[in-house]
């Protein structure tokens, strides 16, 4: 048992003091005080038979304080102070592993497979916080993103449908969370556009992500598809190739098609004006081409995911890299003349900037190309490279 006069008011703040400095995992030779009140004071100076100080500040050093505890209690100051604040800690051990900790996740998410298969993600995925000083939560914060923008595009599903199925709670992704506002800032990244500041332009980013719960006006571009089956899809595929033109697919439509098989290999542009080109020099003889627009819509994620993995092409420039990076790790599509000797042997002296550039996995050396030149390869200026691929492999 203490002795109770080591309990007084008085010692208060010097055993506080002590087990604080005590549990900072820290050698420690001295605590400073700075006793509050003359009885304090006194009671300090008595302890350790110390003079009084007109600044009252008092170095006490922890062997003294030691050599007076063990001969009046028996014990030193660690087990004083044990015995009256509770046991020591050790912060520095505890900073240790929580920096392990918050290691660990920074780790996870910047080599996640959604973050290697879209390297513009990159800097998003860098910029790990810890703000609210919880890992398990921070943790848990990025996992959910990076499972919602790995189920993206969607295939047109509203935003508490897809929140439903890809995290169990539809409304996770509700305007204005944490979870959301993480979300739109990689989609932002993806898309090369500013993080969206106005629920429209939040919105709007969401559409362009697939997440829309329009099924009639989005629509995909598709030729020389001839699959099998009585229902409406393969049927209006089929009458299109036949008569030699494309089919507008509406979402609505898509979304009742089980699976679809098409012979041979498939092809995929980024641009309308190649599908036209196709269309115009192989007629009924079209290959199996669709047209993503762009970023693929609902539509379009639809369709792709009823066929095999396409071989796909799309602008040399910052943009159409990041696309084909996204069909590739989304739907496994393999990018076509989309290498660095491609571009070197395509790009002029002048043209459209290339825009922000981003790493392309299948090849390390496009995006060194890419920031060289500066100059973008549309997919038109290809257009008889490409259409002669086709040509080749349709044979």
């Amino acid at each position: 048992m203490l002795d109770p006069a080591l309990r007084r008011p008085e010692f208060a703040a010097l055993w506080a003091e002590v087990h604080e400095r005590l549990s900072s995992g820290r050698p420690v030779s001295a605590v400073t005080l700075r006793p509050r009140t003359r009885d304090e004071e006194l009671a300090l100076a008595g302890l350790l038979d110390l003079r009084l100080r007109p600044d009252r500040v008092y170095r006490v050093s922890l062997a003294k304080l030691d050599a007076v505890l063990l001969d009046a209690a028996g014990r030193d100051a660690r087990a004083v102070v044990a015995e009256i604040h509770g046991p020591l800690r050790d912060d520095a051990a505890d900073r240790a592993r929580a920096e392990a900790e918050r290691e660990e996740v920074r780790a996870r998410v910047r080599d996640h497979p959604v973050v290697a298969g879209q390297p513009a993600l990159a800097e998003w995925a860098a910029s790990v916080r810890f703000t609210d000083g919880s890992t398990s939560a921070t943790r848990r914060l990025w996992e959910d993103a990076l499972a919602v923008l790995g189920a993206l595009p969607a295939d047109g599903r509203p935003l508490p449908v897809l929140a439903q199925q890809v995290l169990g709670r539809p409304h996770a992704l509700d305007d204005g969370t944490r979870l959301a506002n993480l979300v739109l800032r990689g989609l932002a990244a993806i898309h090369d556009v500013e993080v969206p500041a106005t629920a429209e332009a939040r919105h709007a980013l969401w559409e362009r992500a697939g997440v829309s719960g329009d099924q009639l006006s989005v629509t995909v571009l598709a030729a020389g598809l001839r699959p099998a089956g009585t229902d409406l899809v393969p049927t209006l595929l089929r009458a299109c190739a036949d008569a030699g033109h494309a089919a507008a697919l509406t979402l609505a439509q898509l979304r009742t098609v089980g699976s679809l098989e098409v012979g041979g290999p498939v092809f995929a542009v980024e641009n309308p004006a190649v599908l036209a080109l196709a269309l115009e020099r192989f007629g009924t003889a079209c290959p199996p081409l669709v047209c993503t627009a762009g970023w693929p819509n609902g539509a379009a994620v639809t369709l792709l995911r009823l066929l095999p993995p396409v071989r796909y092409h799309g602008d040399l420039d910052g943009e159409g890299v990041r696309i084909a990076a996204h069909l590739a790790t989304t739907f496994g599509a393999v990018p076509w003349r989309m290498t660095a000797d491609d571009y070197m042997s395509s790009v002029p002296q002048t043209g459209p900037p290339v825009g922000r550039v981003s790493e392309a996995p299948w090849d390390p050396a496009l995006a060194p190309a890419l920031e060289a030149h500066r100059v973008a390869v549309h997919e038109e200026r290809v257009a008889a490279t490409l259409l002669d691929d086709m040509a080749a492999v349709a044979r």
